[in-house]
């Protein structure tokens, strides 16, 4: 395009960026939102219709509570024989789950079955409404009723507490109020019935075993005296003559050593006496003899004789001298004498010996026989206390089973039950089930969701191309832009009206094929010249001077399209070919009123000049070349090299040529002009043209290697829900670009830029 080019710049789809992933579900409830109500509406109008049908269900309750700590009238010290939850923390959490059991246990239910004869209550078993008849009378056995009435009872435990809720489902408030005093009576009166039967177990066992004690003490204390009289045992302790004993092996003992000691020394000065030499006895050392007053006297006149004998002897006086001789002869004899005394001790310390010798084993003698009399009485003392362990133990036992009988006794006279019945259960007023604003806002979370996935499944199902999310996700393309559906193919006047309230179309006079010429100010208009301008734009520097406009299939509007984008190029200052060589079902020359149908493209490819083929049309710079006769070959004709020339040829004359096509799909016509034209155009038709037809179209194109330059999605109703945001620039009906303005000539207004 040269730089005067008067038209508008690019005016396209104004939309957000492609979020298909994140818009798909919105789009779907949007576009499906009828189905989602209807949807909803079903899901919420069955859960009122269940809801309604429910039989209603009444709960009774009642509460119970848990002593672990049961009274004591005989106080503290007195213990129950049954343990009657009292104990630490984690006993207790244990006690009060097993209670909750026994609540429902198949006992407790069998019981109120039985009393209440609910095993042949038809209205009961079948939980039927008071004053409702059964249709039909049945009997079960009580067991299974016991099950049933088992299947409606519960128990919930209060928090941080020693109560439990008991909980009674029916249908009829009277009954289910009754039914459940039954039970937590049953419960009551079993507790205490179990703990009287263990007190009256124990205190029968108790009483077996006080007479069995009782006869066994007798039978001890019996054998205690007789063993007592049979050993001579007087009633003293046998501690005072284990001391006597103990003192009298004491006092023997002690002789004993006594006596060994001085046995002892009597030998040893007998020894050291018999060691003195005879020859010499004044070298006697013994201590023992120097005390002996006879020896001291010996020794000192013994001691003086030797004395005077030396001194004599020292005067000179010879050993003959009659001094000297007298001196020797008293000395002698002072020898004489101590020798004497000696030999007389000697005997004494013999005789001394003797006697410790024979006092010694006397008194052995005796130290072990008192060492027999001890060990003989320890023997005694063993089996003595033996006999009075068992006694004592026995007379323990059985004031201890005696003490314990006597307490069963007065515990089974005073009944004490640990569990108490708190708040009695009252005829309940409202219905616990169906829960009806529970169920209600359930049936709406569910109807909600089962409209939005009936919504969205519709819309998976619809495989037809809608947006241009579709074309670039699917098809790869990018999107050259939107041509609204025309007002003649709306459908009913209400609808239209609606639609041209809300700005999603304009209706247009005349030929839908014409609006941009007949109506250069509607969305139809300013939709073909953004689609001008983008062609355009894609190949600014080499722009595309043949442009093929083909669809995937019939009916998608490729006709349309293609005269838009003629008449939009006409419409900018350019000289424009409009050629149809769709020659099975040519339309061109409808939509131009062109009477002459025995000249155009055919006639032009047999030789007739060009000229002759070519029409003007009521659009300024627009030239019309129909197709002519048709032909028993389309494509064939169309494949030949005089086709090529012929284009060639118009292609000089003209700026831009834009050939009209079949859709590819059913022939291959568009097929062989893609590789002859330097763009290609793929029409789709909204909401009609399916995306597997599209893709199909595309590889055959791609195929034969032909440039496809972008796709036109044509019929665009901008009232639906999927273009309510993104495509808000084509429902104003009014141009926004530069007023028109009218050509020198005062034909046709043109736009400029």
């Amino acid at each position: 395009m040269s730089s005067s080019d008067p038209s508008p710049p690019t005016l396209g789809p104004q939309r957000l960026p492609s979020r298909t992933g994140d818009f798909a579900l919105l789009r779907n409830l949007r576009k499906y939102w009828a189905t989602a109500v209807a949807a909803m509406v079903l899901v919420v109008a069955g859960t009122v219709f269940y809801t309604m049908g429910q039989k209603r269900i009444y709960e009774a309750q009642s509460t119970v509570m848990f002593d672990p700590n049961p009274p004591r009238p005989l106080g503290s010290r007195v213990e129950s024989v049954v343990d009657m939850g009292a104990g630490t923390y984690w006993d207790n959490q244990e006690y009060y789950e097993t209670q909750y059991a026994i609540i429902q246990s198949r006992r407790v239910a069998l019981a109120v079955v039985q009393d209440h004869g609910l095993h042949n209550d038809s209205a009961w078993l079948q939980n039927l409404p008071e004053g409702v008849e059964p249709k039909l009378k049945n009997h079960v056995t009580p067991e299974l009723a016991a099950e049933v009435l088992r299947g409606r009872l519960s128990v919930q435990p209060v928090i941080d507490s020693r109560l439990a809720t008991v909980k009674y489902r029916d249908a009829s408030p009277q009954r289910a109020q009754r039914i459940l005093s039954a039970v937590v009576d049953t419960y009551v009166e079993q507790n205490l019935e179990n703990a009287l039967a263990s007190t009256t177990s124990a205190t029968d066992w108790l009483s077996g075993q006080l007479d069995s004690l009782k006869a066994d003490l007798e039978n001890s204390e019996m054998n205690l005296h007789q063993y007592k009289k049979d050993n001579d045992i007087l009633s003293i302790a046998f501690d005072d003559k284990s001391s006597m004993l103990g003192e009298e092996l004491s006092q023997i003992n002690k002789e004993l050593t006594r006596v060994r000691a001085e046995l002892q020394e009597a030998s040893a000065r007998r020894r050291e006496l018999g060691r003195v030499p005879v020859d010499d006895p004044t070298r006697i050392q013994a201590h023992e003899l120097l005390n002996s007053p006879l020896m001291s006297t010996l020794r000192a006149q013994h001691a003086k004789a030797v004395s005077e004998k030396k001194a004599l002897l020292g005067e000179n006086k010879g050993a003959n001298h009659p001094e000297v001789q007298a001196a020797d002869a008293r000395v002698r004899a002072s020898e004489k004498a101590i020798l004497k005394e000696i030999g007389n001790v000697q005997r004494a310390y013999a005789a001394d010996v003797a006697v410790l010798s024979s006092h010694a084993g006397g008194l052995k003698a005796m130290l072990e026989e008192a060492k027999k009399q001890a060990h003989e009485h320890n023997l005694l003392e063993i089996e003595y206390k033996r006999l009075s362990r068992a006694k004592d133990n026995t007379e323990k036992l059985y004031a201890m089973v005696l003490e314990r009988t006597k307490e069963s006794d007065l515990t089974q006279m005073l009944r004490v039950n640990n569990v108490s019945i708190v708040d009695r259960p009252l005829t309940p007023t409202a219905p616990v089930s169906p829960r009806v604003p529970l169920y209600l806002m359930v049936g709406a979370l569910l109807g909600l969701a089962v409209g939005v996935g009936a919504a969205f499944g519709r819309g998976l199902l619809d495989r037809t191309v809608k947006v241009p999310e579709d074309i670039e996700v699917d098809l790869g393309l990018p999107v050259l832009g939107l041509l609204p559906e025309s007002e003649k193919n709306q459908g009913a006047t209400n609808a239209r009206k609606k639609r041209r309230k809300r700005g999603a179309v304009v209706e247009q006079p005349g030929k839908p094929e014409l609006v941009v010429h007949d109506d250069p100010m509607s969305s139809i208009a300013e939709a073909s010249r953004s689609i001008r301008t983008n062609l355009m734009f894609m190949a600014p520097d080499n722009p595309y001077q043949t442009l093929l406009v083909t669809s995937a299939g019939p009916s998608e509007g490729k006709t349309t399209v293609a005269c838009c984008i003629a008449i939009a190029m006409a419409q900018a200052g350019q000289r424009v070919a409009l050629i149809d060589c769709d020659l099975r079902r040519p339309r061109i020359r409808r939509v131009f009123d062109i009477a002459d149908d025995d000249q155009g493209l055919t006639t032009a490819l047999l030789g007739e000049p060009l000229e002759t083929a070519l029409f003007e049309s009521e659009v300024p710079d627009l030239t019309i070349l129909p197709a002519g006769p048709i032909p028993p070959n389309p494509a064939e004709l169309l494949h030949t090299e005089r086709f090529r020339r012929l284009l060639d040829e118009v292609k000089e004359r003209f700026d831009r040529v834009i050939i009209d096509s079949p859709p590819v799909v059913a022939v291959t016509d568009p097929t062989i002009l893609s590789t002859i034209a330097d763009g290609s155009v793929l029409v789709v038709r909204a909401n009609q043209t399916r995306k597997e037809l599209a893709r199909h179209a595309v590889r055959s194109i791609q195929a034969v290697g032909g440039n496809l330059s972008g796709v036109v999605l044509n019929a665009v109703d901008f009232s639906r829900s999927e273009y309510s945001y993104s495509y808000a620039y084509y429902r104003k009906g009014e141009y926004y670009g530069t007023p028109p303005v009218s050509t020198d000539d005062g034909d046709t207004p043109r736009m400029s830029a």
